[in-house]
């Protein structure tokens, strides 16, 4: 059986990895943390379970997700909600504007674009906060969702395509 190694947050930036993962934050945040909230990160960790942080704004929530980040040398991604904000966003996003353009583009061999294919629709999209951490492999990410109390406007009612964000944050990995 191997044995793995086990992601301890002990808000001491100096106990960083010496090969953090790529992507990872490369300046300390400095951060004072209590021994609950400290507890809280490390259950959570332990758990792999997401951690819910509520608070005033400037209280420190972000700050928190950067030092441990940091600390731990993961990669942090930030996903911003707004009312307009849909599930689907923190996963990925497609521009099928764009990639129309460049189909009419081609048409009359105007395209000079080598990175992007009309005819791959992988080069039209882009990974939100949460597909970007889905698709690491070598490693876990801190991943930061920002302002989800937008969110509790229509929590649980099924007529409501935000709800479905609570099936994004259940997702164990």
């Amino acid at each position: 059986m191997e044995k793995t190694n086990r992601l301890t947050f002990t808000n001491n930036p100096e106990l960083r990895p010496q090969n953090p993962c790529k992507g990872s934050h490369e300046v300390p945040e400095p951060y004072v943390v209590s021994e609950p909230l400290k507890k809280a990160v490390n259950l959570a960790l332990y758990l792999k379970r997401p951690l819910l942080l509520e608070g005033d704004p400037g209280c420190g929530k972000t700050r928190l997700a950067s030092a441990v980040a940091y600390e731990l040398g993961l990669p942090l991604y930030r996903w911003d909600i707004r009312s307009t904000t849909k599930a689907q966003d923190g996963l990925y996003e497609y521009d099928a504007i764009l990639r129309l353009h460049d189909v009419q583009t081609q048409k009359i061999n105007e395209l000079v674009n080598d990175e992007r294919n009309p005819a791959n629709a992988k080069d039209y999209r882009t990974f939100g906060a949460l597909g970007k951490a889905f698709n690491l492999e070598e490693c876990p990410a801190v991943v930061l969702i920002d302002e989800i109390v937008q969110y509790t406007i229509c929590f649980g009612s099924p007529a409501c395509p935000h709800s479905r964000i609570l099936l994004l944050l259940s997702r164990t990995y």
